[in-house]
């Protein structure tokens, strides 16, 4: 993986303050691109807010890259929007989004609020999208784009208390399949990963030893593959 190069590029990755998100977004600024680093730097429930994206970026600058930092709330087009013409002013372009922005608000089937699995839809399925078509057109006129999504294997297996995560890491599975057709001819490469990983989000439901095997950069290299 040492000869992959992201050299001129310039890359979003949402949900970078912590985890998979900022282990993606320092290996893409470690190979050359410049990295907008997404985050509203709250708990992993979706609440309250902190200065974890611009920590990242500053790691990332610190280490001799490019990187800019946005608190924007995936969920709200124009906050996002903002975030996209804050890059293009500064770099011109985008070219690799990586959507990782995700919350947890796992409870039984039976005690979970349909605002419960709204909520945690909204954010990793509609978040993504709407991540997504805002630089959509972007990459389709440049006739290039790279487009992660984070799915999970508890979509793909199931996990208990986990109805509304899991319908929503498979929900942006179809949301690829799709995707990866309708951007084929213009160069824009869709795909997901889906994966096991030791992060804030897998705590207290892996075991300790386990987890230790399940690194993010792990993840990562994946990433840069795709």
């Amino acid at each position: 993986m040492s000869d992959i190069r992201f050299d001129g590029r310039v890359a979003i990755v949402t949900g970078a303050g912590h985890g998979l998100g900022r282990s993606h977004a320092l290996l893409l600024a470690s190979r050359g691109a410049k990295v907008m680093v997404n985050d509203l730097g709250g708990s992993v429930d979706g609440t309250g807010s902190g200065s974890a994206a611009e920590d990242v970026a500053a790691e990332i600058r610190a280490a001799g890259g490019e990187a800019l930092s946005h608190r924007a709330n995936v969920t709200k087009p124009d906050e996002v929007a903002d975030m996209v013409s804050e890059v293009t002013k500064a770099w011109g372009q985008v070219d690799v989004l990586v959507n990782n922005a995700g919350i947890l608000r796992d409870k039984s089937f039976a005690k979970m609020t349909v605002e419960d699995f709204q909520t945690v839809l909204d954010v990793h399925l509609t978040g993504s999208a709407v991540c997504t078509k805002a630089v959509w057109e972007m990459m389709r006129e440049a006739g290039y784009g790279r487009i992660a999504m984070t799915s999970s294997s508890s979509g793909i297996y199931g996990n208990f208390g986990q109805a509304n995560y899991g319908a929503a890491k498979m929900g942006l599975v179809g949301l690829m399949n799709v995707l990866h057709l309708e951007g084929a001819k213009y160069n824009i490469r869709v795909n997901a990963l889906a994966p096991t990983a030791a992060t804030r989000m897998t705590e207290g439901l892996i075991p300790e030893d386990a987890l230790k095997l399940m690194t993010v950069e792990s993840v990562s290299a994946g990433l840069a593959y795709l």
